[in-house]
């Protein structure tokens, strides 16, 4: 497969692809995703793996990545689950999207246009090191604490689009 990634407008409609690190560099907008995994009232969250080429040592949601060219959206959420947490999942459910833009101390960019899904899971997870350095499991209204107090420790993305979806958790009480 490609490594290109889909260069999108503000729309989310196609407008290009462009090789992965490049389009970091670029600045260029373009398509991601962002998979939270709960099981009852906990998530799991991961510490990306130190030698990320930006975010390494930071925690965000359970996986994160982009489709590349040619992959359809969900197909590309599946198979990263499995690709990074060592999960298999099926019919994660789309929550919402949103653009974020975030400038790294490398020369790498962050302007993704985000689709978060949601799945419920609760068998084994098989971190890939190469990705994550370490998962965890932890109590929604937990992190939503640490999330105020320690925003540090966190990946941009994740600060952004965590707090919509514990509301929506909340909203629907599923936990």
């Amino acid at each position: 497969m490609t490594n290109n990634l889909v260069l999108v407008d503000i729309f989310d409609n196609e407008v290009g692809y462009m090789e992965k690190i490049s389009t970091h560099k670029a600045k260029r907008l373009h398509r991601a995703f962002s998979l939270f995994v709960i099981n009852g009232s906990k998530m799991l969250i991961q510490k990306r793996a130190a030698g990320k080429y930006h975010s390494g040592g930071l925690w965000a949601n359970a996986c994160c990545s982009h489709p590349r060219q040619g992959e359809d959206l969900v197909e590309a959420v599946i198979s990263r689950a499995k690709d990074e947490i060592g999960i298999e999942i099926t019919e994660p459910k789309k929550l919402f999207d949103f653009i974020y833009y975030s400038e790294y101390n490398n020369g790498i960019t962050e302007y993704e246009l985000d689709n978060v899904f949601l799945v419920e899971y609760s068998g084994a997870i098989i971190p890939n090191p190469e990705e994550v350095d370490e998962v965890k499991w932890i109590g929604i209204d937990e992190l939503a604490q640490d999330l105020i107090d320690n925003p540090s420790k966190y990946c941009t993305w994740f600060l952004n689009c965590a707090p919509r979806v514990i509301k929506y958790l909340k909203g629907k009480n599923i936990f």
